[in-house]
């Protein structure tokens, strides 16, 4: 009996790590294999789960619609994301969403490169879906402990272990060892919840 191909696990990354996520890689030479990008922290992903402020949403189509949405996380980092007639749903919720408002999106990572060479990295959506602040808060919870649990295990590899985790091995080699801004990310990011509660304790 064939078994039917799972999805990927959408990963739950801060935009500033998201952003330096430029290389990609397929694991086989199939057409149809999943392109994934290497998250700097050590980790494989193909589709992410991302909860933000949509502050923007403008239609960029030459010929047709073509809509581009920004969604900023708790440190003020953007994530990019568009979608367009391949899209429909995603396209239609960026129509018709009013910014600012809380947005829950799943999506596929992209890249693209410049004229200059540079790698700018976006999310082609499969869903967006309006939330509450309550899951905005959850959401980064859930991303600070994935965050900090893909930057312990890249910070305790032994790059010169045989068993090294190959994504981690392969974000050493792709990005350097600094993973210190990501962790800045999981710190700005449950400081930025606690403000409003200590704003209106004064």
């Amino acid at each position: 009996m064939a078994s039917t191909p799972t999805r990927e696990v959408a990963r739950r990354v801060f935009a500033r790590e998201f952003n330096d996520a430029s290389y990609t890689f397929k694991e086989s030479d199939d057409d149809r294999a999943p392109v994934y990008v290497l998250l700097p922290t050590g980790q494989r992903a193909n589709r992410v789960f991302l909860v933000g402020t949509l502050t923007e949403t403008e239609d960029v189509g030459e010929d047709s619609e073509y809509w581009q949405g920004r969604v900023v996380d708790p440190n003020g980092d953007t994530f990019f994301m568009y979608a367009g007639q391949y899209q429909p749903d995603a396209a239609s919720m960026l129509r018709e969403l009013e910014p600012p408002a809380y947005v829950a999106v799943v999506g596929k990572p992209r890249t693209y490169e410049t004229d200059e060479g540079d790698v700018n990295v976006s999310v082609r959506p499969e869903s967006i879906s309006q939330v509450d602040e309550a899951t905005r808060d959850r959401w980064v919870v859930e991303a600070a402990e994935r965050t900090l649990d893909r930057i312990r295990r890249f910070t305790d590899a032994d790059t010169e272990d045989p068993d090294i985790d190959e994504y981690v091995a392969m974000a050493h080699e792709e990005y350097g060892d600094d993973v210190e801004p990501y962790r800045q990310s999981v710190v700005g990011a449950l400081e930025s919840m606690e403000e409003p509660a200590e704003a209106s304790a004064d």
